[in-house]
């Protein structure tokens, strides 16, 4: 049977569409009507129109906006309209719209009493599309214009003009409509319908006849006719005029605005909103129900309005009533308009699916994770209704629709266009209507439902390649049809368009050999990827624009070496799939070297290696004989298997590296558009070339130490560590020897001081240790020196591979147990040094620590030495063992030698007996200390040096040690008194008794190089300086008693020239001040010079004052008045004579004189002094 004829009514009949508001032929009514399917969905939104509406009969409201919201190919537009028929209950071809609706609600009376109930009333309805009706320029008042507009036709006036509307209205409501129509056609000459839409171009006719019907004069039908403001109207002004014409209606009469498209012709326009929630606001509260508003958009009002949520609330408490349609019951609706099958053509079809069952369910299996795609019929049933179409059709037809009016629309509104997902289907099925019941639609047959809203690029590609094919240019038909599917399915995530998908897609035939199939499209792809009419991302084919191609061709001519694309799997295994940097093995972690082909990855280390080998790596460097011999020894192999990962890689840099190149912001949109597609795409090759990577390494071989390895199932990190674990069990070998592992330096301190314990034999690490001593004793024996940093390469390496804190611990063992030696920078480090485990691990410090085999002392020398030492230091317990004895001896004489030095610090400034004594002991101790870098060389020095020590100690403590600790305070004192009679020497050599008592303490306290103090004599210096110190003391107050007695003289020789004079009181003042301060001083002097010192400045002081006095008190001499002489005669003049007496021991200061030379010396000092003072005074006076 054809397929023509299976269908109830006829495939070729003309069926509308796509819903237009705007149609209104009677032929289109009917058929729209009829045609109508009440689907589940609709249903319940006639259900919650009809409720609220019939409501509103019985209590006003104000809240008369429905919002009706569903995308392209929801049915909104046709539910609309098929409420205005309701609601107007309109009459075509003699029956009442609700009368059609009846057999449609059979099965729900109670749904169409709601209905009938509310259509009752009568009504008006306003319906129209305001993308269609409104203005063009979209100010502020463009939905109040555009309602104003309809609603003004629909009263019978120009609502195109609302000045004309305006004019209309006033004219009507005077009652001379027709008088003025009449007057018109009589002075113009044709009617007032015909030409009032040339309004401003029949001023002439107009103006007389306003002036003759509403006897206007001239000048106010001129002014009126010239008012441009009178095209104004306001949002009252409108409604006042509705309001009006609802209240001539009656009481149940409803006027409905039914408009279309609202949402996409308001969009977010902030004033566009604002103006129409202002509008509806106002017809809702002036109107009390009798006006309704129910409009459609895309978006729900919730969305549209979202942005300013808070500005436009009102606008939602409007709009009460909202219906949301989905897409989802568009198959419902074909299937009943255009599939519905006789009766005996759905027996033969399930007969079909039932013969054919597990054909049809392998046929339809898609690569996707969409479940309604996946599957493809459920039952002989879903095949008798979708036939000859597959459900998955319907779902994806949908996101068709979608997608091409987001990128491939030339402008048009689809749902202004010619086509509809109904007239999309009923074209697939009229394409093959003349084959049997096998045949099915192949999904590249929509594409000449949308070929004509298409944008001009995408049509030039298809239509070049059909020319191609028409002229056999390397293409063929079938190659065009696959080139229209991928067009169809470009922007469709659900399904990707791999090999095996397109298959599924453009099988005609449930019979199809899906083999043979998948060939002949593999054919077809190749040919067009030849001819660069499509492109590929991994498995998946992308149909490409002219702009695209020319940019993909660019692409593909992009050159990326091979080393740049090996470089970067290098990166993608080493940086994502297996990022371990050491590989963990136990408690050891192994580090290793990174490479790809020839490419190392890091820093090469020298121990073990993994190496991978990648497509571009040659064949003949893969053999299996090659890869044993090549992995044996310390490398890991993995030839990665044969995946794209390599290709998706290049592919994804080509791009990278073009877009590189292009100045891209300088580029048109639409090639910045395409660039930053190929962007994602290049994301999508990386992902891919992630995947395909890891399945390749999966799928890899795996060698190492040279073993072709069988690696149990996993992924791939997991055969990774399968082959290196492989590897490090083999090539460190002695990794075991290590049986006990450290954790810390503490582990590493507790063994070098014994605090680990184990029986004779079961010592931890017994055989690593033994490994090292063998090691040591054969550079020793080869005469090469050893440091910790040789150690820790040596053990750290193949075959050991130990820790470096365990081959510290190791080396700690064999430092405790005596056998080997540590220096550093030359000097023999104990056991207990704090800082050793830092020695053996730290790397700043390991090349600076030697290590070495212990040399033994001998048994003579120990037991030498200790004996030495017991006597030496007057201790018994003296250790044992050479570690514990060299501690001890290097612990000892660095205390005795910081003694001595104590010692020796205490001469600084001082001039002591015996030091070179106490320098000769501390070079000894130095001596002995400087051994100490070797255990051998410091107890031979010891023994060497016994004598000297010995003798050093005897004659320290007989003399300098005693001096120190008991008598060094006494010649301190004896020293200090000495120096502190310096200046009163000659004073003192009057006194027998003292001056013999001073010479003694001079001798006591003398230090003679190369002669032997006398300790014994100390004791003798306190006597001695007590006999000094009575004498000088009985000098001192003499002393002081006579230089009192000069100040006594000295101030009252002031006070008595001052006469207690107020004059002068300033100048007493301050030499009683002066002269107490005096006083104060000798009272404090202890030196007899410093006394005989003072007198001199006291008594130049008192002179100084005594004459300052009788300046202040004796009053200026006239001057003499000049007389006249006698000639050999003069003038006597009197004169006061100036005498100044002085204390002679202020003049004449004591001093011994011990030769001629001293006398003269003397002499003319006070022959000098009395000069001076004699020019002060006529006269001096000594007393």
């Amino acid at each position: 049977m054809m397929i023509r004829d299976m269908f109830v009514d006829d495939i070729n009949r003309k069926i509308n569409g796509v819903i237009k508001v705007d149609q209104a032929a009677d032929d289109v009514i009917d058929q729209e009507l009829n045609e109508y399917v009440i689907t589940r969905e609709l249903k319940k939104h006639f259900i919650t129109f009809f409720n609220y509406y019939g409501d509103a009969f019985d209590e006003p409201t104000a809240d008369m906006g429905v919002w009706i919201s569903g995308f392209f190919g929801s049915g909104k537009s046709h539910f609309l309209k098929m409420l205005s028929y309701l609601l107007e209950n309109k009459e075509v071809k003699g029956i009442c719209s609700v009368e059609r609706f009846r057999k449609k609600f059979e099965d729900d009376p109670a749904t169409f009493m709601l209905i009938d109930r509310a259509t009752k009333g009568p009504t008006e309805t306003i319906l129209f599309n305001i993308d269609i009706e409104g203005f063009s320029n979209k100010d502020k008042t463009a939905v109040l214009r555009v309602f104003a507009k309809m609603f003004y036709n629909h009263l019978g006036f120009y609502g195109e003009n609302l000045k004309v509307a305006m004019m209309e209205r006033y004219i009507d409501q005077q009652g001379k409509t027709e008088e003025f129509r009449s007057v018109f056609e009589e002075k113009k000459g044709k009617s007032w319908l015909e030409m009032r839409r040339a309004f401003a171009f029949n001023g002439k006719f107009i103006i007389p006849t306003l002036m003759e019907v509403l006897d206007m004069s001239e000048d106010d039908a001129k002014a009126w006719f010239n008012d441009k403001t009178a095209t104004e109207i306001s949002i009252a002004q409108l409604v006042e005029d509705m309001k009006a014409y609802v209240n001539t209606k009656p009481a149940n009469f409803r006027l409905l605005f039914m408009i279309d498209e609202v949402g996409q012709y308001v969009g977010t326009d902030t004033d566009m909103l604002l103006n129409l929630q202002s509008l509806i606001e106002k017809i809702g509260s002036e109107c009390e129900g009798k006006i309704w508003v129910i409009c459609t958009g895309q978006e729900a009002i919730d969305e549209i309005i979202k942005v300013r949520a808070d500005e436009f609330s009102r606008i939602q408490a409007r709009f009460k009533t909202r219906l949301s349609l989905s897409s989802s019951s568009v198959d419902e609706v074909i299937q009943k308009r255009i599939l519905k099958k006789k009766p005996e053509s759905e027996k033969m079809l399930e007969k079909v699916y039932e013969e054919n069952d597990s054909v049809l369910r392998n046929l339809f299996s898609f690569r996707t994770d969409i479940v309604d795609i996946k599957k493809g019929f459920t039952g002989p049933l879903e095949f008798a209704e979708n036939f000859p179409f597959i459900p998955y059709q319907f779902i994806i037809m949908q996101k068709v629709f979608a997608e091409i009016r987001k990128h491939g629309n030339s402008g048009k509104h689809l749902s202004g266009g010619e086509r509809s997902m109904l007239s999309g289907f009923q074209e697939a099925a009229q394409e093959i209507q003349k084959r049997d019941e096998y045949a099915i639609v192949p999904f590249f047959r929509f594409y000449d439902t949308v070929h004509t809203f298409l944008d001009g690029s995408i049509r030039r590609v298809i239509e070049r390649c059909q020319k191609a094919a028409d002229n056999g240019d390397g293409i063929e038909q079938q190659d065009v049809d696959v080139l229209k599917l991928l067009y169809l399915v470009r922007y469709i995530d659900d399904i990707p368009s791999n090999l095996d998908n397109i298959v599924i897609l453009m099988a005609d035939d449930i019979r199809v050999d899906k083999i043979i199939m998948r060939e002949a499209v593999r054919g077809c792809l190749d040919r067009l990827m030849s001819q660069n009419y499509i492109g590929r991302t991994g498995d998946t084919y992308n149909f490409l624009t002219d702009e695209e191609q020319d940019i993909q061709r660019e692409i593909r001519d992009t050159n990326v070496d091979t080393a740049s694309i090996v470089e970067r799997i290098a990166q993608m295994i080493y940086g994502d799939i297996f990022t371990t940097k050491k590989f963990r093995y136990g408690k050891y972690d192994f580090a290793f070297d990174q490479m790809v082909d020839g490419i190392t990855v890091g820093v090469a280390t020298g121990g073990m290696r993994l190496r991978f080998l990648t497509v571009a790596t040659d064949a003949i460097e893969k053999t299996d004989y090659r890869l044993m011999a090549e992995s044996k020894g310390n490398e890991a192999i993995v030839v990665l298997a044969d995946t794209p990962y390599y290709e998706s890689l290049e592919s994804a840099m080509k791009i990278r590296k073009y877009v590189k190149q292009r100045n891209v912001s300088q580029l048109p949109k639409s090639v910045q558009k395409i660039i930053s597609d190929q962007q994602d795409e290049a994301g999508k090759y990386e992902l891919s070339a992630m995947t395909e990577l890891q399945n390749a390494i999966e799928g890899a071989q795996f060698y190492a130490d040279g073993e072709h390895l069988e690696i149990k199932a996993g992924n791939a990190k997991s055969k990774i560590d399968q082959s290196l674990e492989y590897l490090v069990a083999h090539v460190y070998s002695k990794l075991d020897l290590i049986t006990d592992n450290a954790g810390s330096d503490a582990d590493i301190v507790a063994i070098l001081t014994g605090a680990v314990t184990a029986l004779p034999g079961m010592e931890p690490n017994r055989d690593a240790a033994s490994a090292m001593e063998e090691y040591l004793e054969m550079q020793d024996a080869k005469k090469l020196p050893t440091s910790m940093a040789d150690i820790q390469g040596k053990y750290s390496a193949i075959p050991y591979g130990w820790k470096e804190i365990d081959i510290a611990a190791v080396a700690a063992q064999l430092i405790y147990s005596q056998k080997v030696t540590i220096k550093y920078a030359g000097n023999t480090i104990q056991p207990d040094d704090p800082k050793l485990p830092d020695m053996l691990r730290k790397k700043s410090e390991i090349g600076k620590t030697s290590i070495s085999k212990r040399k033994t002392i001998s048994a003579t020398m120990m037991r030498d030495v200790k004996a030495m030492l017991r006597e030496y230091f007057d201790i018994m317990d003296v250790p044992d063992d050479e570690d514990g004895l060299v501690h001890f001896i290097t612990e000892k004489f660095t205390e005795q030698r910081n003694y001595y030095a104590s010692l020796d610090a205490r001469y600084d400034g001082h001039k002591y007996p015996d030091h070179v004594l106490v320098q000769e002991a501390v070079h000894l101790m130095d001596d002995i200390l400087s051994q100490k870098k070797d255990n051998i060389a410091l107890i031979d020095r010891v023994l060497k040096k016994e004598d000297e020590l010995f003798d050093n100690k005897e004659a320290m403590s007989n003399g300098i040690e005693n001096f120190f600790k008991t008598q060094v305070t006494v010649f301190d004192q004896a020293v200090q008194f000495e120096k502190s009679l310096h200046d009163d020497l000659d004073r003192i050599a009057e006194n027998e008794e003292a001056h013999k008592a001073l010479n003694t303490i001079r001798l006591i306290t003398m230090v003679q190089t190369g002669s032997k103090f006398n300790y014994n004599r100390i004791r003798e210096l306190n006597p001695l300086v007590d006999t000094v110190r009575t004498a000088h003391d009985k000098m001192l107050e003499e002393k002081r008693a006579e230089v009192l007695e000069t100040v006594r003289q000295c101030m009252e020789a002031t006070h008595t020239v001052a006469n207690g004079d107020s004059k002068a009181s300033q100048l007493i003042e301050k030499s009683d001040l002066y002269f107490s301060q005096c006083k104060g001083k000798i009272v404090e002097l202890k030196s007899l010079a410093l006394l005989d010192a003072m007198f001199l400045p006291m008594c130049q002081y008192k002179d100084d004052t005594v004459s300052n006095i009788e300046s202040v008190l004796t009053p200026p001499a006239p001057k003499p008045q000049v007389q006249p002489t006698q000639s050999g005669k003069e003038a006597a003049t009197a004169k006061k004579k100036v005498v100044r007496a002085y204390n002679r021991q202020v003049v004449f200061q004591a001093k011994t004189l011990r030769s001629e030379a001293d006398i003269d010396d003397y002499v003319e000092k006070i022959r000098s002094q009395l000069k001076q003072l004699l020019k002060n005074c006529d006269e001096i006076k000594l007393n």
